[in-house]
């Protein structure tokens, strides 16, 4: 068991915007691009309150830029190493080419099922979990290997070395609205700081980047009695989990997965949209990367060595 154990899961709603993410990815048993689970987030303020969210708007939703061609995908320059995130459903793991903007499908997941969410260090190694464990992931396979069973995050990224660790880097999470932090070679999670207890919590999925910000994916927590977001992008300090900044609505909703390159962060739905963001005069800037139908993402990656604006 865990040192830390919480009773809820996804959510089927996402509930939109309070202050830290918890990530994405469906959980249960729907299949592929029908299941509606969302993922249990958290909320926050850098001031004990919701923020004010920005100018955001819609979002700024823009038309189609690249396209999602299943087998695709280059190497890119400047960064040692491929220009490359990752997306998954339930059941398979794709590669986003930042670059090309070309999606490679690796192939399905063996070894566990349900995949909720997943991270990548500085060295890209990939990690995942789902309601039954955390694993490392080949990325190339797709195989998962379990390191420790248990109920874990469906929102999980990396925080560079300095932020909760002098020396390492620290795999990190939202349940519900409280930040936590995984020891990937035990499984075993760590309160960070207290729940927000607020009127948001997390809609999908959290990124970091080393020598750059932090994301998260939010929404309105259940039972609130008006829509403020769904989903709002936010910034927040990975070393507390609060939120510094607000962005605004996104204009899409379940947003299940967040990734990041060379200054512009990509989404994932869970109805399968994938959108590039950039953030213009601290509004939000989607641009549509067009996918086929059928598909359903539930989380996304990337490693935290990525560039954190273009070179």
């Amino acid at each position: 068991m865990h040192p830390l154990t919480f009773v809820s899961r996804r959510c089927l709603s996402f509930v939109a915007l309070s202050g830290l993410v918890s990530a994405c990815a469906a959980g249960g048993t729907g299949s592929g691009g029908s299941d509606a689970d969302g993922g249990s987030g958290g909320g926050g303020s850098s001031a004990g309150g919701a923020p004010a969210g920005g100018s955001g708007g819609d979002g700024g939703t823009t038309g189609s830029a690249g396209g999602f061609q299943v087998g695709g995908g280059g190497s890119g320059g400047g960064f040692v190493g491929k220009a490359e995130v990752f997306g998954h459903s339930k059941s398979a793991l794709f590669r986003l080419d930042p670059e090309t903007k070309a999606v490679g499908n690796v192939g399905p997941f063996s070894g566990a099922s349900n995949i909720e969410d997943i991270a990548l260090d500085k060295d890209s190694n990939l990690y995942g979990t789902n309601a039954e464990g955390l694993y490392s992931i080949d990325k190339v396979t797709a195989e998962c290997t379990l390191i420790a069973a248990g109920d874990y995050p469906n929102s999980l990224s990396f925080v560079p070395a300095g932020t909760l660790d002098p020396n390492q880097e620290a795999l990190v999470g939202f349940l519900d609205d409280q930040y936590v932090r995984i020891n990937v070679g035990t499984g075993a999670m760590t309160p960070i700081g207290s729940p927000w207890n607020n009127d948001f919590i997390s809609s999908g999925d959290v990124v970091s980047v080393k020598n750059g910000p932090t994301y998260l994916t939010i929404k309105d927590a259940p039972g609130q009695p008006s829509v403020t977001c769904k989903d709002c992008l936010v910034e927040i300090n990975p070393a507390t989990g609060t939120i510094i900044q607000s962005f605004g609505p996104l204009g899409y909703e379940k947003v299940f997965g967040t990734a990041f390159w060379a200054g512009s962060v990509y989404g994932f739905t869970n109805q399968g949209e994938l959108f590039e963001i950039t953030i213009q005069n601290g509004t939000p800037i989607t641009t549509l990367i067009t996918t086929p139908d059928g598909l359903s993402f539930w989380g996304a990656g990337s490693t935290t060595s990525a560039p954190p604006v273009p070179q």
